[in-house]
């Protein structure tokens, strides 16, 4: 272990370990979002329900973000480097294993359980291992992180569509547990940094280890009920975008071209988004809010635009790109509001119980999308009712300290100095320490 830094160094190994988050966050949640364009062919094989085939994503996505307190745990007991490289070896044994599947039964605990147990253990750790790296560029650090999702349904979207048509489901699936296993060289690129205010012993209890304490503060509760409705309405375009354009008409390519529409602008505003809030114009609670209230907005959209008839479904791809748009620009800020609650010393836990809040909502999202699907007929009512939840969860945001404007004027707080990146001050009624530099402060009009 290096020597302890008052700071984080802003930069250095910095950006080799954003670069390695890049990948771990592509492989992970770029790749889940990609597999949507398999549950068509599961759901032909094993002659199941969509509702049935979808629960192969939701098991996947909520034991990937239910589990991530462990992985959080286990990364501030040892360090976030072996805890990954596990993780890699366990995500790829999840798909080889679900190569040989003879039942749904099988699916559901390869890809949902098993890949979802290694993704677990790989994507909190990763991130907060960028933020405690970066200060006054966290924000950007975090959006480059996060683009690694974009690039991959990007890159992964038309791929798996040729692999599925070339080898069919389980060669893909063998192809595919053979790319996961790249996360354990990302993980080993994690080198381990100290920084002055760590603790100097790890947690004894197992609600230190979680980060279970951390609900007690007001502001990161408030900030739990809304990722948690959020997370009931994020996901759905992971799993049933591509079913919904084949429901449309467009076929397995066409499908795949909305996708990667979608990713294509997700990926592009997240880093307009973490240049935009690391500049500090705009409260990042605030544009937290902002950003959370379009993404619903577009989801709405994506279920609501029609399709013409032997068209290339140009209507669609808007709309999905309108939607990449909001949710790119929501994903970092969501991470970067976190130091500000919580401070770097709980930057893991904090990480690991976000995840797992969303996890709620995710695991009940997919299946419910799918169940309004076999009743209606089509996706439109699951894109609209989703959506409700995450334009709820936005406002509940609005009520975190600093996102709505102060209801008497008051003198500016000074601004905090270059090297230490404050987006917002830290008076002496922070949720954490005062000498926590990034704290929010946890005051009412």
């Amino acid at each position: 272990m290096p020597p302890s830094l008052a700071r984080p160094p802003d930069g250095g190994w910095g950006w080799v370990v954003a670069g390695s988050a890049f990948v771990v966050n592509g492989l992970s949640y770029g790749l889940l979002r990609s597999l949507g364009l398999a549950l068509p062919a599961f759901a032909e094989y094993f002659d199941r329900s969509t509702q049935d085939t979808a629960w192969v994503s939701a098991i996947a996505l909520a034991v990937q973000q239910a589990a991530s307190p462990v992985g959080s745990a286990l990364s501030t007991r040892w360090g976030a480097r072996p805890v990954v490289m596990v993780g890699g070896i366990i995500t790829s044994l999840g798909f080889i294993f679900s190569a040989f599947a003879s039942s749904l039964l099988h699916l559901y605990l390869g890809l949902g359980f098993l890949a979802g147990s290694g993704w677990a253990l790989v994507f909190a750790p990763a991130l907060g291992t960028v933020s405690r790296y970066f200060s006054r560029r966290r924000v950007l650090a975090v959006g480059l992180a996060l683009t690694g999702n974009g690039v991959a349904s990007l890159l992964l979207a038309p791929v798996l569509q040729l692999l599925l048509d070339a080898f069919g489901w389980r060669g893909a699936l063998l192809l595919l547990g053979a790319t996961t296993l790249h996360l354990t060289p990302c993980g080993a690129l994690l080198r381990p940094l100290a920084l002055s205010g760590d603790p100097t012993t790890p947690p004894h209890s197992p609600l230190n280890a979680l980060g279970l304490t951390l609900f007690t503060h007001p502001a990161f509760a408030v900030f739990a009920l809304g990722t948690t409705l959020v997370g009931a309405g994020y996901f759905i375009p992971y799993v049933h975008l591509a079913p919904h354009a084949l429901d449309l008409g467009l076929g397995g390519y066409g499908a795949a071209l909305v996708v990667a529409g979608a990713a294509v602008a997700d990926a592009g505003t997240r880093l307009v988004s973490g240049w935009l809030a690391d500049h500090g114009w705009i409260p990042l609670p605030r544009l937290l809010a902002m950003t959370g209230a379009l993404t619903g907005l577009g989801l709405v959209a994506v279920g609501l635009v029609p399709v013409q008839e032997e068209g290339w479904g140009g209507t669609l791809l808007a709309a999905a790109g309108a939607y990449g748009m909001s949710a790119g620009a929501f994903a970092p800020l969501v991470f970067g509001v976190l130091p500000g609650l919580v401070g770097l010393g709980n930057i893991f836990q904090a990480t690991g119980l976000m995840m797992m809040l969303m996890s709620l909502g995710g695991l009940l999202g997919p299946p419910l999308s799918g169940f309004l699907r076999d009743v209606t007929g089509d996706f439109k009512a699951s894109f609209l009712v989703c959506g409700s939840f995450i334009l709820s969860g936005s406002f509940i945001y609005l009520t975190l300290p600093g996102a709505l404007p102060p209801c008497h004027s008051a003198p500016s707080p000074p601004t905090p100095p270059p090297e230490q990146g404050e987006l917002l001050p830290s008076p002496e009624s922070a949720v954490v320490s005062p000498r926590e530099p990034h704290s929010i402060p946890n005051t009412t009009c």
